[in-house]
């Protein structure tokens, strides 16, 4: 696959697209109330939660798609700092989307060859694959989004 069908792919499920899941992150995420995104539902993760993990992961991306170090650990992928205010969910979205912008962008300017290289080390395959696995995840969460937000709004 070409970089520009891997971002496009990418800013489908975070930014913009309607093909997959007929839906997207900030279609599910922009004009929600901080209250809602941070309600607890049964024991599953909230909104704002899922949302972060997925953060979490493209701004550890971009910092290696930028020639930095990969930093991110699985289990440090839900550490983040509570939201507590609608000012707190906004500029934690201004990040996201900014990030998402950033990592569509980085990919796109990406060699061919880069894409087919090794990620960090081989151990960790291709970046493409690292980029086609952070799409599926993002849309592994978009769904639990949509779910929780609708059992949320419901009735």
């Amino acid at each position: 696959m070409k970089p520009l069908e891997i971002s496009n792919r990418f800013k489908e499920v975070i930014l913009n697209g309607t093909w997959v899941a007929n839906t997207n992150f900030k279609a599910q995420l922009d004009n929600t109330d901080w209250q809602m995104v941070t309600a607890k539902l049964d024991t599953l993760n909230t909104i704002a939660d899922l949302a972060q993990h997925i953060h979490y992961y493209i701004k550890g991306l971009n910092q290696v798609f930028r020639g930095g170090t990969l930093d991110i650990k699985d289990r440090y992928s839900f550490d983040f700092p509570a939201i507590t205010s609608q000012k707190d969910w906004d500029a934690f979205l201004v990040q996201f989307w900014n990030d998402a912008e950033e990592f569509a962008t980085l990919v796109e300017q990406m060699p061919e060859a880069q894409l087919k290289g090794a990620f960090v080390e081989e151990k960790y395959g291709t970046y493409e694959r690292n980029i086609e696995a952070m799409i599926e995840h993002s849309y592994y969460h978009l769904g639990q989004i949509t779910l929780i937000k609708k059992r949320l709004t419901c009735c």
